[in-house]
């Protein structure tokens, strides 16, 4: 069963071709080794998306649900974890559209707007102003609409420029320009009212 294979030392010798072709033809064991590498990953970037605990496991379930079913498309056209960080902001694109309603009328000091605050050590340790002012941009950053809110995470905390951006959404090169212009645009204004510039 699942959990016995889980369970049991990862053999040595699998690479992750190997085990993507096994897991696309239905090894259980090669798509829980393929879990086991990735979900370190996919649980930091995910918590880009949320902080309550509870939402952060369901997005990283959500992740490897999406890729096994995915998986039989999968044609290593690009580097897998391309392939894969592509679904995970997907899913992470997915379940912000679905908050949308409920958060952009909550006021800018509500503890709910901080929910793609990074965890600590990202910051390098910086000061506490630092802190703050990456607190306000967050808070910022979530009321702003999905596809800008997106885009700016990508821009500012990933550090992709539109090219790549564009690549991982699968947007082209200009409407992703246009839109990192625009929501930079309209982040500033809004950084600006409260006393914090992104740039």
């Amino acid at each position: 069963g699942i959990m016995a294979v889980m369970t049991e030392q990862t053999p040595e010798g699998h690479s992750e071709i190997d085990d993507i072709r096994a897991a696309q033809g239905g090894d259980e064991g090669a798509l829980l080794r393929i879990i086991k590498r990735w979900e370190p990953e996919i649980a930091r970037q995910m918590w880009r998306f949320t902080h309550d605990q509870a939402e952060h496991e369901n997005l990283v379930h959500d992740v490897f649900v999406e890729a096994y079913f995915s998986l039989p498309g999968y044609q290593a056209k690009a580097p897998f974890e391309h392939w894969l960080r592509r679904i995970a902001t997907f899913v992470g694109y997915k379940f912000w559209s679905q908050c949308k309603r409920q958060r952009q009328n909550l006021p800018l000091d509500h503890p709910g707007l901080n929910d793609i605050a990074c965890q600590a050590q990202e910051t390098g340790g910086a000061e506490t102003g630092r802190e703050e002012s990456r607190t306000t941009l967050f808070s910022l950053l979530a009321r702003l609409k999905p596809d800008w809110r997106l885009v700016l995470t990508l821009f500012y905390f990933e550090g992709l420029d539109a090219k790549r951006i564009a690549e991982r959404m699968g947007w082209t090169h200009v409407m992703t320009r246009m839109r990192l212009s625009r929501a930079r645009r309209c982040l500033r204004k809004m950084a600006e009212d409260a006393g914090l510039s992104p740039d």
